[in-house]
């Protein structure tokens, strides 16, 4: 989790880029000390210097956006003829049916509210 240090960089970058200002050490700092923060000396000059270089606006709107995720195990390349993916479909459905095999083994019998 952060600390309240970090929390206070980060709102106050956010407040100023609400803003429109441009995220620098000596703003951070006096709004942490308008706010009546004490952090660590070397947060405020830390998130100016690693958000300089970066688009806010764009870190915002793209939070918890993946990157370009992995491909499933058992999709065909784009460029593979349909042919090929065909017998990838029959042994998808085999592991598929091993795996309801082993999870009806699991059952015992009795449910947990019996």
């Amino acid at each position: 989790m952060a600390s309240v240090s970090e929390l206070a960089c980060i709102y106050s970058a956010l407040i100023l880029h609400d803003d429109e200002v441009t995220v620098t050490e000596d703003k951070i700092n006096a709004l942490i000390k308008a706010a009546g923060v004490s952090v660590e000396p070397f947060w405020p000059g830390l998130f100016a210097k690693a958000l300089a270089s970066v688009d806010i606006g764009s870190l915002i709107c793209n939070v918890g956006a993946g990157g370009g995720g992995a491909t499933p195990a058992g999709a065909a390349p784009a460029g593979a003829a349909p042919a090929a993916s065909a017998p990838a479909e029959k042994e998808e459905k085999k592991e598929e049916k091993k795996e309801e095999s082993e999870e009806s083994d699991d059952d015992m019998g009795f449910g947990l509210f019996d």
